[in-house]
């Protein structure tokens, strides 16, 4: 009797809907290759665009990447504006390129703290790409994830003045829609780069049950094999969300 072979490709395979990515390393990587920590920083942005392709090829519906931290203000100021420069000059380029592999970018973030130059670069992108479906990409600039739990307290706030909402109404859900993100899929999987153990103020409301995967592979370095690792990784996770 003959057996037919297993179509592996018919497998549906559970893949996150949604993953964050903390990306760390690129100071290091250009530490350790012994070039300028600027050249670090392009390198890493090499890396984005082919996990953004790997995304598009497992079909993840939604990517979010931790860019520039509310934190990384503390930095020299020579580098927090090459960083800004170098934001804007990739907005600028490969908006195009986003419309073209239908992808939606949002930026999240306290972006009025950018000058008028890079405010105008996000507004244009996001309204370029606002029709696309086939993977939403948000990147964090200027984000923290106490930030956004205390502006979306304030909003909470402001319209329990206007008389818009019952402070006895409020609950999770009702908080978790004055934050970033909370329209679009919840976040599966949360992978760090660079060999820290910890998430950096990022998305804290959000990732209570996602998945976190840590790595010693510094941003430059994670490639198609360090990517389809991380899916190994939450495909065999038996996810409980607190139950048994």
């Amino acid at each position: 009797m003959k057996i037919n072979k297993l179509n592996i490709k018919n497998i549906d395979i559970n893949y996150p809907k949604h993953i964050a990515i903390i990306m760390d390393g690129n100071r290091r990587w250009a530490k350790k290759n012994k070039k300028l920590k600027f050249l670090g920083h392009r390198e890493g942005v090499k890396t984005v665009k082919k996990i953004i392709g790997l995304s598009l090829k497992y079909k993840i519906k939604a990517l979010t990447l931790y860019a520039f931290s509310s934190e990384n203000w503390k930095r020299s100021s020579t580098e927090v504006k090459f960083l800004i420069n170098l934001f804007k000059e990739i907005l600028d380029i490969e908006t195009i390129n986003l419309k073209k592999k239908n992808i939606c970018l949002k930026i999240i973030g306290d972006i009025k703290k950018f000058n008028l130059s890079l405010q105008k670069s996000i507004t244009k992108a996001e309204f370029i790409t606002k029709n696309n479906n086939k993977l939403l990409l948000n990147i964090a600039v200027n984000y923290g994830g106490r930030w956004d739990i205390t502006n979306s307290v304030k909003k909470i706030v402001f319209n329990i003045n206007k008389g818009l909402l019952n402070p006895k109404d409020i609950n999770e859900n009702i908080i978790n829609t004055y934050t970033c993100l909370s329209n679009i899929f919840p976040i599966d999987l949360v992978i760090r780069t660079g060999g820290e153990y910890r998430i950096s103020n990022f998305l804290i409301w959000q990732i209570a049950y996602s998945e976190l995967y840590f790595t010693k592979k510094l941003w430059p370095e994670f490639d198609k094999k360090d990517f389809k690792k991380a899916l190994n990784f939450f495909i065999k996770r038996n996810r409980r969300f607190g139950g048994d």
